[in-house]
């Protein structure tokens, strides 16, 4: 099973494919298997791997890692899309020992990050 899974290129070595198989991560046709389970054509294989769960049907075995166009013809995936990546939220960068922001600096930071002022900070903005 681990081989079959690593050599089809759904995990990145066949260490994180046996750890799975071992941690009840890896079910074909709905029953938790061992590493050294036999892969048939035709059979389910549920992996959860990288938060994601990837649904493939056997459709070729193979025992030797190949390629991604070679390996993309051994199974039928029938997994649910992956959830869209999240925006990349702009953090603030600070030079590495620069010390604490000045009152400025966190002004500005609160400014860029969206975040309300706070009490006592209702004085007019100056022109910059």
């Amino acid at each position: 099973m681990d081989i079959w899974i690593w050599s089809v290129r759904l995990t990145r070595t066949r260490s994180i494919a046996s750890d799975a198989c071992r941690g009840g991560h890896v079910r074909v046709n709905g029953v938790r298997v061992k590493p050294a389970h036999v892969v048939r054509v035709g059979d389910e294989i549920r992996l959860r791997h990288e938060g994601r769960e990837r649904i493939v049907v056997v459709s070729r075995i193979i025992t030797k890692r190949v390629g991604a166009p070679v390996a993309a013809e051994c199974y039928v995936d029938k997994s649910p899309p992956p959830p869209p990546r999240e925006e990349a939220v702009m953090v603030a960068v600070r030079a590495r020992g620069a010390g604490r922001p000045t009152k400025r600096e966190r002004r500005s930071i609160d400014r860029l990050l969206g975040r309300p002022l706070a009490e006592g900070r209702d004085r007019r903005p100056r022109p910059e």
